[in-house]
């Protein structure tokens, strides 16, 4: 399975219900919490092209987006492909 990795705050629903979901797909991820961590906000938005919301999803090195794009893939059936890829 590819490594995850997911930059979230802690008020935030979307992180939340991100992180339901990979745990309900017993998806093992990094998580890295910017409100404690905000010297990583630049990296995050580096690595997301600009993207400044959270959550940032990414699976390998490949940037996934956020809560919604994660949900789509699910949605779409591609998530688990991307997963094991």
């Amino acid at each position: 399975m590819k490594e995850v990795e997911i930059y979230t705050s802690p008020l935030c629903g979307f992180c939340h219900a991100a992180k339901r979901l990979l745990t309900s797909k017993d998806v093992n991820f990094a998580e890295v919490d910017i409100a404690v961590q905000p010297e990583r906000r630049a990296e995050m938005m580096q690595r997301a092209n600009g993207g400044r919301t959270v959550p940032q999803i990414f699976i390998g090195e490949e940037h996934v987006g956020g809560c919604d794009d994660l949900f789509a893939l699910e949605r779409a059936g591609k998530l688990d492909v991307m997963l094991a890829a």
